[in-house]
């Protein structure tokens, strides 16, 4: 047994806190959950020991630390608890949003790189600022415990400048960072090794194009097992059609709304919040279950969106698969392109030229990890649960353990 035994994975976000405790020999789950709605009146707590019916109760979570406190007492409840003490937590990896040029792979929050953190907050003023309040709260309870921070731009670092640069002056990435960085880095790492492991290749010798299609969704082109290039941009706005993003558009469109007058955070607000599914939809959700089942029941508007989210993703598609020289397989996971079969069914029924056959029934009814192509395809399509949490305790282990 190694001396790292059990690690915690903590995804701090702007009013949520999720946890995932593993027992690292065996990559073993042993509790997990989350307190939501940090700050308010209405928070609430949901824990789960290994694969028991989780449970869920009110709480009073007024701060990130009282949050974390909550989790700490779950997991060394004498009932309901997997740890007899704090101690047995021998290390704690952190999701971290944006690295930018600093950190290309996960690394060990020092004093010194904790405040190089610190600097990158202006990359993801939402997210950032609880990313580092998670790690400074875990640091308070768990003093002397190695803290990891897995940043989700970092498995995209590999893409060549030709795909990360944007076409502006070079002053302006040097000056301020304004490049492509990619983001879902975490999934899509998970996701490349298991679908090389499940097509029976190495992952040095593997091509993909994976698709992490969810409320906020990106592909990646995956060239040897390496980020060849990702729809994500500087931020997470860039890219395919998403529930409430965007996605890509003619950087004039933003130009002429501030000429109408709205200011930065407006149309920050709009693309980021009141766009894609939901702006196209019409009908108040931008959720894909919703907007399928509006499709389905006739409405043109819902129909339009879904078509909308189907022609970008099988646009870039088309465009990775030549990037990488041809692909090995098509990656479906995220929670719309794991659950979806009617979403999925879009995208499929388009790649044909690129020669995968299709199989409807599989689609209809499989779970993955399956396929969703008929056997001798020349492309392979697959549903690849991905599994973020394990990553981070992955890459975790890595980095205490050098």
């Amino acid at each position: 047994m190694s001396a790292i035994e059990n690690i915690l994975v903590v995804n701090s976000g702007s009013s949520s806190l999720k946890f995932t405790l593993y027992r690292i020999d065996g990559e073993r789950r042993l509790a997990n959950g989350l307190v939501e709605r940090i700050g308010s009146a209405s928070a609430n707590m949901v824990y789960r020991r290994g694969d028991e019916p989780k449970s869920e109760r009110p709480v009073s979570a007024p701060d990130h630390a009282a949050a974390l406190r909550l989790v700490c007492e779950a997991l060394t409840d004498g009932r309901t608890g997997v740890l007899k003490s704090l101690d047995e937590v021998d290390a704690i990896g952190h999701r971290v949003l944006h690295g930018a040029d600093l950190f290309r792979d996960a690394t060990l929050m020092t004093p010194e790189n904790l405040e190089r953190v610190k600097t990158l907050v202006p990359f993801g003023p939402l997210h950032m600022p609880p990313n580092i309040g998670g790690i400074e709260a875990c640091q308070k309870i768990f003093p002397g415990i190695p803290n990891v921070a897995v940043f989700d731009t970092a498995f995209h670092q590999t893409m060549p400048d030709c795909a990360a640069r944007y076409a502006i002056p070079d002053e302006f990435r040097a000056k301020y960072g304004i490049r492509k960085y990619g983001f879902h880095g975490t999934s899509h790492h998970f996701v490349t090794l298991a679908a090389a492991e499940f097509l029976g290749k190495k992952p040095e010798e593997t091509n993909l194009v994976t698709c992490h299609l969810g409320n906020g969704s990106s592909l990646a082109a995956i060239k040897n097992g390496k980020v060849f290039d990702t729809t994500m941009g500087l931020t997470p706005l860039a890219g395919v059609v998403m529930g409430t993003r965007s996605g890509d558009l003619d950087p004039a469109v933003v130009l002429e709304l501030v000429r109408k007058g709205m200011s930065a955070d407006e149309i920050d607000n709009l693309l980021n919040k009141k766009s894609g599914l939901l702006g196209v939809g019409g009908i108040g959700s931008g959720d894909m279950r919703d907007i399928v089942n509006a499709a389905q029941d006739g409405n043109a508007s819902a129909a339009l969106a879904l078509d909308m989210w189907a022609h970008r993703i099988v646009q870039y598609i088309g465009g990775y698969f030549t990037l990488v020289g041809g692909a090995d397989a098509i990656v479906f996971t995220g929670g719309i392109g794991e659950n979806s079969a009617a979403a999925r069914a879009k995208v499929l029924s388009r790649l044909g030229c690129l020669g995968v056959d299709f199989d409807e029934e599989a689609n209809a009814t499989r779970r993955g990890p399956c396929y969703l192509s008929r056997p001798g395809s020349k492309v392979a399509a697959i549903i690849v649960p991905t599994d973020e949490e394990l990553m981070i305790a992955r890459e975790t282990y890595q980095v205490v353990t050098k």
